[in-house]
């Protein structure tokens, strides 16, 4: 993997949101879970598509705050729009655990 500066660190907008919605997406390639995330004033609702179906079913994810990057372009999903990156890691099977914070914080608020 190559190096990147700070510099290009920086340009990665991560942002915490609170997902408001969440369904099945029965018509996602792989089993995945459509959100709807509030991230506040600044930036506001924004969707996203996540293969996070091992772990969560959607009536779980409602208030859960998850980070994402939001400084993406869109991406087309089959007939969704996904407009952030939610961002997980893998458990020790390859299935996402999705990233959040051990506290509650502001929603929008930005990973330093």
């Amino acid at each position: 993997m190559d190096d990147i500066s700070f510099d290009d660190f920086l340009k990665v907008d991560v942002r915490c949101g609170v997902v408001t919605r969440a369904e099945h997406f029965p018509q996602a390639r792989k089993p995945a879970i459509k959100m709807w995330i509030d991230f506040g004033d600044e930036i506001g609702e924004r969707r996203s598509s996540a293969q996070v179906t091992a772990h969560y079913e959607p009536e779980a994810l409602i208030g859960k705050q998850v980070l994402a990057v939001v400084n993406f372009p869109p991406r087309q999903i089959g007939p969704f729009m996904s407009e952030v990156l939610v961002l997980g890691l893998p458990d020790a099977t390859g299935e996402i655990v999705l990233i959040t914070p051990d506290s509650e914080v502001p929603k929008g608020g930005r990973l330093h």
